[in-house]
């Protein structure tokens, strides 16, 4: 499922327009990126946690050459399913 798919069920879902319902779809991810790039986590009940996560430097390895390579430190989006999302998707 893709953006346009999301937006039409939830639309659908809702009775809203697709034209609102993507507006709110659109301000839901920006609020979630804008808490993320604040490193705050933003946790939604029965759904999951999205939480910013600090990777430190390290060294990787090209698989084709074997080669070597410093991989710079970053802050990485990460999600943490719910336990009611995973017993859901493992039906």
């Amino acid at each position: 499922m893709n953006k346009t798919n999301l937006v039409s069920v939830v639309a659908e879902r809702s009775g809203m327009t697709k034209k609102d319902t993507e507006r709110v779809i659109n301000a839901a991810i920006d609020a979630i990126t804008e808490a993320l790039v604040h490193r705050e986590k933003v946790q939604l009940s029965g759904f999951g946690t999205f939480a910013a996560k600090y990777r430190k430097e390290r060294v990787g390895r090209n698989p084709r050459t074997r080669e070597q390579t410093q991989v710079p430190a970053a802050w990485v989006p990460t999600f943490s399913a719910s336990k009611a999302l995973k017993e859901n998707v493992d039906r």
